[in-house]
């Protein structure tokens, strides 16, 4: 009784606040620079961070889910743009609880779905080498950088990750919880980790 009680205040919580979720988006995006287009759906709260050397530009018709309650596939951890980078998201693109982390270039084409918990890395972070990793500047300024170029028409599932210098050619898809390391031909499946073709469409 008590549970479903609990069950139901939460709902009626959570639908109470949706309307606010893509204002709020609008304004985080404002604030940090970010040039959106039309009919921007956002459910949740964003973690957005544009450095000053960051652009970010996104297209018409761009949907995320972000967060607790919002994507029912679990880890629903809050989408994250976090750009120092050039990231370029274009047309009808969906994403749902992942992260982008573009310290270089990450360009996301047309009609793009996203899965949830998807990350997107276009740097190494930290070097192999345990004498750069140890001094935490030279680590960062050693940080390996390369463009990630996603194509239109992809689809990403759920749980995977991008790695770096990476580019998924046209309507390419990506197994849930791959790892993707090198590139991905147009209309091919790939999967696993790291990711390895399956078969073409």
């Amino acid at each position: 009784m008590i549970a479903n009680s609990y069950k139901a205040i939460r709902k009626a919580c959570r639908f109470s606040i949706t309307p606010i979720y893509t204002p709020m988006a609008k304004i985080k995006f404002f604030l940090n620079g970010v040039k959106y287009g039309s009919a921007l759906r956002v459910r949740g709260f964003l973690k957005v961070v544009i450095t000053r050397r960051g652009k970010c530009s996104i297209g018409d018709n761009f949907r995320v889910n972000s967060g607790e309650n919002h994507n029912i596939i679990g880890r629903q951890q809050k989408s994250t743009f976090w750009v120092e980078g050039k990231l370029t998201i274009k047309e009808n693109v969906g994403i749902s609880c992942s992260a982008i982390i573009c310290n270089h270039e990450i360009m996301i084409g047309n009609n793009v779905i996203i899965g949830g918990n998807v990350v997107i890395y276009d740097t190494d972070f930290h070097s192999i080498d345990p004498s750069i990793r140890n001094d935490t500047e030279l680590d960062r300024k050693n940080a390996i950088l390369k463009p990630v170029l996603i194509h239109d028409n992809v689809f990403i599932g759920g749980h995977s990750t991008i790695l770096k210098g990476v580019e998924i050619g046209e309507g390419a898809v990506i197994g849930a919880c791959s790892v993707v390391t090198k590139n991905v031909p147009p209309r091919e499946v790939w999967a696993g980790n790291p990711a390895r073709f399956v078969k073409k469409i």
